[in-house]
C-alpha cells in the first residue's frame, strides 16, 4: 500500500500529478442522452450534462442541437482540458443558445495566472516589494463625503483575473486598472484592488481609510454555525474550554483505492482526492494547517498498520464496507472513521461507535419522500402507490412500502404489469380524483416500469387530471424518460446529493477548481471537497474531542447536507436530505 504525506499550511502550494494513462485514451463516439437536469446560471437556463465514457464534444453538441462553440462559451476550460468522464458541463438550451448568438461571446473561465498561488517564499517577498512600490506611486487621497457612497477594496484571490473581478462588480477592466495605476493585467495573490463605483469614471485612487472592504470569499470564510452546547459536563473538568481546545493543525488520513500506479487509475477516487486537496488549500487560507496522509488502498505492496493511523484526528475512507471494517479494527477507538461514498456501508454504524456514514442511506431518503408527500396531502387529494405486478420486490421497494405503512399514510395501492399496456388507463382513472390532486408515489427502481408509469401519468395530465409525482432519486438517472415528463408531473424527489449552481459558494468552487486543475469538477470532486471541509473545520474548532459536538453541528455543504446522528448508541449516520421540485416552467428548485 503506497503512502504519501502532504503538509498544508497557510498559503502553501497544492500540486497534483495524474498518471498519463488517465489523460491519453482514444474513444469512439457513444450515444448521448439529453440530461434531465436544467439549472439557471447567471440568468441563463442550461442543461447540466454528466459526461459519459466515449462521448465527444461533437456528439454532445449534435444531441443537444447546439454548436461546439456554444458549449465552450459556458465551459471555457474545455478548450484546454477536453472532456473528462463524469465531469459536469453546462449545455445551453435553445432559448439560451439564441441569446448567446445575439450577443458577443463572453468567457468567464479560469484565470491565466494560476501559478500565483504556488509561489515560493522568495517570490512572495518580491510580491511584498511590488505592493509597496504600487502604494508609493498612488496619488494623495481626497476624502469623500458620507453621502457620496463608498468605493470598495477587493482582496484578489488566486483564481481571479481582472475580467472576473470586473464582471462581479459591474465595472470595466479599464476602470479598475486606472483606479489602481495598473500598467498590466497580471495580479498578485491577495492584492488589494480599489473598485470604482459602477458607471463612475475612474478618478485618482482612493485611500483604504475611506473605502469599504469587500469580502466575497464566502466559501473560504464560512464557519460552522454557533450552537448551544448540550454536552453533559465531565465532573473532572470544571471549565469546558479545557474540554474543547482549538487545533491550528489537523491530522487527516485519507484512504482511497486510487490505483494511481496502474494503467487504469480510478477516475472517481482521484476526483474525490482532488476535491480534498482544494479543501485543504481553503483551510490553509483560513489559517488552519492540515497534515494530510494519503494511502492508496488499492496497492497491496504494504498493508496499513495501526501506527499509520494512531496520530489521526479523523480517518476518511476507504470505500467498501469490507475495507472499512478492516480499517475500524486498526483505527484508534477515539478516532472516527468516515465512510465517504458508499451508502451501503451504513450497517457498520450499528456495531462501531467510532464509525461515521457520510452519504445519506437510501432508506432515509425514502422515508423523507413519504413524509414530504404526507405533509403536502390535502383532505380532497388522492394518494396512489404504484408497484410492478409480478416483479420480485427489491430492497428499495420494500423500504418505500414500509415507510408508507409506518407513517400512517392513507393510500390506494395500484399494481400492474407493463404488458397490460393501454388497458390500465380505465382502472387507473377509476382510482383518481378529478376535483383534488392525485399524489403518486412510485415504489420501483425498474427503469422500464417507471418509464411506463410516467408516460401514463402524462397522458392523464393532458386529459386535465391534476397529478404530482413523488419518486426515488434513481429516477433522475434513467435515460429513457423524457425530461419534459418530469416537469409536467411536477416531480418531487428526496435525495442525498444536489448541486445548486446559483449558490455563490458553488460558483466560487467552480472557479477555483478550474483554475487549479484546468478541468470541470465531477460529483466526486464536490463530495471530496464537502467531506474534507467539514471534518477539518470540526477538528480545528473543537480539538481532539470534536466528535462530541457533531450532533450539534449541522451544515449545508456544496452538494450534501451533513446532519449526523448517533444510531442505537453506536456509530453516526448522516440524516441530511435535500428536496427538489421539477417545475412546470422547466425550473429545478431546491426546497429550503
Amino acid at each position: 500500500m503506497k503512502r504519501f504525506i502532504i503538509m498544508m499550511a497557510m498559503a502553501s502550494a497544492v500540486a497534483v500529478s495524474f498518471p498519463q494513462a488517465v489523460m491519453a485514451q482514444e474513444y469512439e463516439n457513444a450515444p448521448v442522452s439529453i440530461s434531465k437536469e436544467k439549472v439557471r446560471v447567471d440568468g441563463k437556463v442550461c442543461y447540466s450534462h454528466i459526461v459519459q465514457p466515449k462521448q465527444t464534444l461533437y456528439s454532445i453538441a449534435k444531441a443537444y442541437e447546439v454548436t461546439v462553440d456554444e458549449i465552450h462559451a459556458l465551459n471555457p476550460s474545455l478548450k484546454e482540458t477536453g472532456l473528462k468522464q463524469n465531469s459536469i458541463i453546462l449545455i445551453p438550451t435553445h432559448d439560451t443558445s439564441k441569446k448567446m448568438a445575439d450577443q458577443p461571446e463572453k468567457l468567464t473561465g479560469a484565470p491565466k495566472d494560476v501559478e500565483a498561488h504556488t509561489k515560493d517564499a522568495v517570490e512572495k517577498e518580491k510580491e511584498k516589494k511590488v505592493k509597496k512600490e504600487q502604494q508609493k506611486e498612488q496619488k494623495p487621497v481626497k476624502e469623500q463625503k458620507a453621502d457620496e457612497g463608498k468605493q470598495k477594496i477587493h482582496i484578489r484571490k488566486w483564481y481571479e483575473d481582472l475580467d472576473v473581478i470586473a464582471e462581479n462588480y459591474g465595472v470595466t477592466v479599464e476602470a479598475i486598472m486606472k483606479a489602481n495605476n495598473l500598467t498590466g493585467r497580471k495580479l498578485s495573490n491577495r492584492q488589494k484592488l480599489i473598485i470604482p463605483l459602477p458607471g463612475e469614471t475612474a478618478q485618482d485612487p482612493v485611500s483604504e481609510e475611506v473605502v469599504e472592504v469587500a469580502e466575497t470569499d464566502t466559501l473560504a470564510t464560512q464557519e460552522l454555525p454557533q450552537v448551544q452546547d448540550t454536552l453533559v459536563q465531565d465532573p473532572a473538568i470544571e471549565d469546558e474550554k479545557e474540554l474543547f481546545v482549538k487545533k491550528d493543525t489537523v491530522n487527516v488520513s485519507l484512504l482511497l483505492p486510487m490505483k494511481a500506479s496502474s494503467e487504469n487509475p480510478s477516475r472517481n477516487n482521484l476526483d474525490f482526492y482532488s476535491g480534498v486537496l482544494l479543501a485543504v488549500y481553503d483551510m490553509a487560507e483560513k489559517g488552519i494547517s492540515t497534515n494530510l496522509s494519503v494511502f492508496d488502498s488499492a496497492d497491496n505492496t504494504r498493508q496499513i498498520a495501526e501506527e499509520d493511523l494512531e496520530s489521526s484526528d479523523v480517518i476518511i475512507g476507504p470505500i467498501s464496507s469490507s475495507d472499512l471494517g478492516r480499517t475500524l479494527e486498526k483505527a484508534p477507538k477515539q478516532t472516527l472513521t468516515v465512510s465517504p461514498l458508499d451508502p451501503r456501508a451504513e450497517a457498520l454504524a450499528d456495531s462501531h461507535r467510532n464509525f461515521l456514514q457520510a452519504p445519506t442511506p437510501h432508506k432515509l431518503q425514502y422515508e423523507d419522500l413519504v413524509s414530504w408527500l404526507k405533509e403536502d396531502c390535502q383532505p380532497v387529494d388522492t394518494v396512489l402507490i404504484f408497484t410492478e405486478k409480478g416483479a420480485v420486490p427489491t430492497d428499495a421497494v420494500r423500504q418505500i412500502k414500509a415507510a408508507a405503512d409506518s407513517s400512517g399514510l392513507v393510500y390506494i395501492p395500484f399494481s400492474y404489469s407493463i404488458l397490460e399496456g393501454r388497458d390500465v388507463m380505465d382502472p387507473l382513472k377509476a382510482n383518481m380524483t378529478i376535483t383534488g390532486t392525485n399524489r403518486v408515489l412510485i415504489a420501483s427502481e425498474s427503469e422500464a416500469f417507471v418509464n411506463d408509469v410516467v408516460r401514463n401519468l402524462n397522458i392523464l395530465i393532458h386529459e386535465k387530471y391534476n397529478i404530482v409525482l413523488y419518486a426515488p432519486s434513481k429516477i433522475r438517472s434513467f435515460e429513457t424518460i423524457e425530461v419534459e415528463n418530469f416537469h409536467n408531473t411536477s416531480m418531487h424527489v428526496s435525495l442525498g446529493y444536489y448541486i445548486d449552481y446559483e449558490d455563490p459558494r458553488v460558483k466560487d468552487f467552480l472557479l477555483k477548481y478550474r483554475a487549479l486543475y484546468r478541468t470541470e469538477p465531477t460529483q466526486f470532486a464536490f463530495q471530496g471537497y464537502d467531506t474534507a471541509t467539514y471534518f477539518i473545520s470540526m477538528c480545528s474548532r473543537y480539538g481532539k474531542r470534536w466528535s462530541r459536538k457533531i450532533e450539534d453541528s449541522d451544515r449545508n455543504m456544496l452538494q450534501s447536507t451533513f446532519r449526523f446522528r448517533r444510531i442505537n448508541d453506536e456509530g453516526y449516520v448522516n440524516t441530511g436530505i435535500r428536496r427538489i421540485v421539477y417545475g412546470k416552467d422547466w425550473s429545478v428548485t431546491e426546497m429550503k
